[in-house]
């Protein structure tokens, strides 16, 4: 059996590890509310860009700017280029019908 010495070391112990886990949530917190912060504060942004290159896809034509075709689905705009490296990474344009 743990003498009373062991014990209190033992707690000791334990609130420093609760004190070192509190700071370490406290600093996440903080990292997360600047996260959310600069998303918020780049929604503006994208929204005009957003709207930019809908202007642009609608005015230019699909033969000369190829990077306009095509729409980005929910997957992101990752999931093409892995698609295309199955394929040996060769890229056919193929028109809307």
């Amino acid at each position: 059996m743990a003498n009373t010495q062991d014990i209190r070391r033992r707690i000791k112990s334990i609130r420093n590890t609760a004190q070192i886990t509190k700071a370490m949530q406290m600093v996440a917190a903080s990292k997360m509310r600047k996260a959310q912060q600069h998303a918020l504060a780049g929604r503006p942004y994208a929204e005009l860009m957003n709207r930019v290159l809908t202007s642009l896809k609608g005015r230019t034509d699909p033969l000369l700017h190829p990077l306009l075709t095509g729409t980005t689905g929910p997957e992101g705009i990752g999931v093409g280029r892995q698609h295309r490296q199955g394929s040996g990474g060769r890229v056919e344009h193929q028109p809307d019908a």
